[in-house]
């Protein structure tokens, strides 16, 4: 299998990002509900949870998954 340039560029990006600490997808859906708790009571739940937030910047999966969850505590609300 060979490579092409843009897959390599997006490959060597992903590994320049990566931090001495993360969570995966469970331990970030673990977490989910408390940080979307925390982001609807205003609180600064990137700043509590780090990892969750990194996770969700890095993970579009579970971003889509916040994002159907805060869609239902806002209007649950």
């Amino acid at each position: 299998m060979k490579l092409d340039k843009p897959t390599l560029q997006k490959i060597a990006r992903a590994v320049a990002r990566t931090r001495p600490e993360e969570i995966g997808c469970d331990e970030c859906f673990e977490e989910m509900d408390r940080f979307a708790e925390m982001v609807m009571a205003g609180k600064l739940a990137a700043e509590m949870m780090p990892l969750v937030q990194d996770h969700l910047d890095r993970c579009s999966d579970c971003r889509e998954e916040f994002e159907v969850l805060m869609d239902a505590l806002r209007a649950d609300s």
